[in-house]
């Protein structure tokens, strides 16, 4: 029986979850009904221009928590305290390497070309927000910006690992060591004493 949905709110994470699962190629209107348990009448009806426009208003949806509790606490934050709620936060929305990064599923295959200003938004405001961070707190730009590539490239990294090796402590691992990497490279910027 198809579930009564009121909201596009309420769409939406069932639709990022189908897409997660399925992939943009694979997910027709009937498997993600299928999978979700929501009718192609009210999938019409909350998205009248198809398939590209869920996957439009899904990654619009994933860069607003991006925004509110990653990029914007990275940019106006105290630094060690935004740094500490990266690596929390980030773990929280892979479900500690449980679910798949869609953006960067998206970014993999013919699907980019679709949605590439939003795939390279969301990666490049990562990098961006978190090299401000460390350069606020007193890291050299090259410094900050070279580590703040090394992480976002280890996020995604360790969660395909993760999916792949059915191992989500691959991810907990990694970024376990890149609060330690950060850390230490903060220590260095402290004087002394």
């Amino acid at each position: 029986m198809a579930k009564i949905i009121r909201e596009k709110s309420e769409v939406l994470p069932l639709v990022a979850e189908a897409f997660r699962a399925l992939g943009y190629e694979g997910a027709s209107f009937s498997r993600i009904t299928k999978l979700t348990g929501i009718s192609k009448g009210s999938l019409f009806h909350f998205f009248p221009n198809g398939k590209e426009q869920m996957a439009a208003e899904v990654l619009t949806e994933i860069n607003n928590w991006f925004v509110t509790n990653i990029y914007e606490p990275l940019e106006t934050g105290e630094p060690v305290a935004a740094l500490a709620l990266m690596w929390a936060q980030t773990g929280r929305y892979f479900h500690s390497g449980g679910r798949v990064c869609l953006v960067g599923a998206f970014a993999l295959d013919a699907t980019r070309d679709y949605f590439q200003a939003a795939i390279h938004d969301y990666f490049t405001r990562w990098v961006k927000a978190l090299a401000g961070c460390l350069e606020r707190a007193g890291v050299n730009a090259a410094q900050a910006e070279a580590f703040a590539e090394h992480a976002v490239l280890s996020i995604q990294g360790a969660l395909l690992l993760a999916r792949a090796t059915g191992d989500n402590a691959v991810f907990q691992r990694a970024l376990a060591r890149l609060a330690v990497e950060a850390e230490t490279l903060l220590a260095c910027q402290r004087p002394p004493g």
